[in-house]
Order: structure tokens, then sequence, then C-alpha cells
């Protein structure tokens, strides 16, 4: 469920490897998918994980990215589960996810006067695992890059598929023609309007808006979050590591459907400001770092409900087939489907009707799963009323006892271990 700010510009990128850089020369050794040339619209974490999936069976993969390099920084993400570490042990990442781990330790609702109130327990904030998701896509794009092509400050036009491929022009890039194409370019992806059509058919707003952004530590927190909630909003201060002056703020509001300029950063620090004015605790501080703040993300809290997740070549992954903003594990369901599309292609030998068939039958349900937890993080963090926020401080002051520390660890991971998996070649 956590949903953590991270202090890095999420435009920059310190990587020195060429932007459009090409092919490595050491290829994997199981060769069944090298017929193929599959694009992967996205590089943040579902691009980068199904590329190294399906390069694991020699496929040749391009990713394009419209960020002009990796994109750093984001919220923490958290794995939980025998299913996701089945996976991440799959793909030979779980170790090196450990030792690029948060570390995150007690996270603790507070009072307007900072008193704490109520410590969350530590496996429903940080799950088994808890890495930076820019951590985390780092990972993936070290792991593949020598043998997947990355192309950044790029994206996909247009798409027409033919009998034997898709046809794929790019907003700067020249034209080319790929087998297959997977769209993991997120919630508001483009590669699902082009083939599903427009995104208001397809994403379901929830009620409510996040935000995140660096702030002064001035808090002192080291490893360590804070909550704050008064009703329909909450502020949420968490030191995740790295640099001890610095800290994240995450803000959470109801809020009736907003209409605004998803690129005007100016406009939503003037909704934040507005929505947020006169709340207490350390709200008129983390205001103050706003107007600076070069890290802005801002969105609805909101899911995507499409009825295919394929369409003739195209396959949908991650948050562009089955997001949801926060709370839904949105990472290790997006990680799982990486798995199992390049599985399942495999699988099949490369027959993308068969094993888009199979990818649709095994993803659906679990990530429809995952989809249903996240209904509850907007009321979670920012309740309705005065009341709901007191019943929600006593329901996990008791579930936080050790009494039911084995039923809550059980009941988090119900929706993670949702889908039996496959033994893939």
């Amino acid at each position: 469920m956590t949903q953590n700010p991270t202090t890095h510009d999420p435009h920059d990128t310190h990587d020195t490897h060429d932007t459009h850089g090409t092919h490595g020369t050491h290829g994997p050794a199981d060769r069944r998918l090298a017929h193929l040339d599959v694009l992967v619209s996205g590089a943040s974490v579902a691009g980068p994980a199904v590329a190294l999936n399906l390069a694991r069976y020699g496929a040749r993969v391009t990713v394009v990215e419209k960020a002009p390099g990796l994109r750093e920084g984001g919220f923490a993400v958290d794995f939980r589960g025998h299913v996701h570490r089945t996976v991440l042990t799959a793909m030979g990442i779980w170790d090196e996810i450990h030792a690029r781990q948060t570390r995150m330790g007690r996270q603790t609702v507070v009072d307007a006067d900072g008193r704490p109130r109520v410590d969350l327990p530590t496996m429903m904030m940080s799950g088994d695992v808890e890495i930076l998701r820019g951590d985390l896509a780092r990972i993936l794009y070290e792991r593949t890059r020598d043998r997947v092509e990355y192309v950044f400050d790029d994206s996909v036009d247009t798409l027409t598929e033919t009998a034997d491929g898709v046809d794929v022009t790019f907003v700067r890039g020249a034209p080319r023609r790929f087998d297959l194409v997977v769209g993991a370019d997120g919630l508001h992806s483009r590669t699902r309007r082009l083939v599903l059509g427009d995104e208001s058919r397809h994403l379901r707003f929830l009620g409510h808006y996040v935000a995140g952004f660096e702030v002064p530590n001035d808090l002192g927190l080291v490893r360590t979050g804070r909550l704050y909630s008064e009703p329909g909003r909450a502020v949420v201060v968490g030191n995740y590591g790295g640099d001890p002056d610095r800290a994240g703020a995450l803000l959470v509001f109801r809020s009736e459907e907003l209409r605004y300029d998803r690129r005007d950063v100016a406009a939503q620090k003037r909704i934040l400001a507005e929505r947020f004015a006169g709340m207490g605790w350390e709200t008129p501080k983390v205001l103050a770092a706003l107007d600076g703040a070069g890290d802005l993300y801002f969105d609805a809290i909101a899911q995507i409900h499409v009825d295919r997740l394929t369409a003739g070549r195209v396959a949908l992954l991650g948050d562009a087939g089955y997001g949801a903003t926060m709370g839904g594990m949105g990472t290790g369901v997006a990680v799982v489907g990486a798995y199992v599309l390049a599985g399942e292609l495999a699988r099949a030998g490369g027959d993308h009707r068969t094993a888009f068939a199979e990818y649709e039958t095994r993803i659906r349900d679990f990530a429809k799963g995952c989809q249903k937890i996240s209904g509850n993080a907007g009321p979670f963090f920012a309740p309705p009323t005065a009341r709901r926020i007191r019943s929600r401080d006593r329901t996990y002051r008791l579930l936080a006892s050790p009494l039911l520390a084995g039923f809550f660890k059980r009941l988090t991971e119900k929706a993670a271990t949702g889908i039996e998996l496959r033994a893939y070649p």
C-alpha cells in the first residue's frame, strides 16, 4: 500500500549510455523467441521488466520512452508474498532489490501537535521488501541495456497492424515495423488509446487526488514517516534513506473530479495550495516548499478498466491495462504481468494469438483482485469526517497488536498471492 515520494528529479538521468543505443553483443542462451521483434512503449518499471523477460528468450526488444532519460524518483513500492518473490527471483533481481531496499521503520499517525496516535503496521506500509521506484527502474535498466535497445526522448505516434506485423510511426524517429507491441506506458497510456479508444472509456475516478514532492527534512526523520489527517485531506512526510536533509511529502485530498491541464504544473500547485490552506501540523511548511518544488507528481486516484488486454498484435501491461494510482500493489502486478506475458509467448513459441489469450486469462482476475483494495487508499489517508479518522486509528491500533500480527500479514498478502504461476521455460 506504500506510496512514498522520493527526492530525485523525475527527468534526471545519471546514465552516460547513448540514448539511441544498440543491442548488446551478448544475448541470452535461450533463443526460442529470437524470431520476434518487439516494441515496448514505456521505460518506467513494467516496460523494462517485460523487456528483461523477453530478452531472456532471445527476443529483439526495443523500448521507447518519451522522457529524455531514465525516470528517477517517484514513490516507494513494495513486494509481498511468495508470488512476488518467485517472479523476482526468476528474473534474477530479488537479491539486488533487497540490497537497495529502503529499510523503512515506523510510520506513525500523529495529531495536530505531532503527538503519536498509532503506529501503522510495517507489513501494511512496506510489505516484505520496499524499494524506491527509481532504484527499481535503475536495476531493470542496468540488467537489460546491453541486450535491449532503449530509445529515449521519443514516443509512439501511430500503430497500423498488417498481416505480418505492426507498422509504427514515432513522434521523432523514423517509422519501423515490429512483430508485436507492448503498451507499458502508464495510467494515461497512448498505446491503449490507439488500440482501444479514448481514456474516458477506461479511467474510473475514485474521488481523491494525490501529490508528491520533495521538502526539507525539518522533522529530522530517519527512515520513518508521519501521517496527519483532517477530514478529506492528509499530509505524509517521510525520509526513506539517502539525503538526511531531505524528505518526501505526500498529499491526498478528497474532491469532485477536477478539470486541469496535466502539463500545467503551476496550475496543479495552485490547486494544492487552495485545498490545503489552513490545515494544521506541518502543512504550512510543506506548502512553503511546494512553490519551488521541481519534482511535483499530481494525479487523480483512479483505476483503469478495459474489456480486453490485447488487440491483435498489441498487448497492454501494468498501469496501461489494469492500473490503480496507489494502494493496489500496481508495481507488483506489473512485474508479475511482465513475467506471465513473456512466459506465455515462450510457451507458445512466439504465437501471439495463443500467448495473448493465455495472458488475458491468467492476469485479469489477479489484477482485478489487487485493484479492489486500491479503492481504500484515498479514504484511508483522508477519511471524510473526524469520526472516520478516529475509527481508522482505533482499527489500526488493534491490527498492529502482536495478537493480530499474523492475521494482518495474511490479509495484506491475499491479493498479492491470488495467482497460480506456471513453470515457464
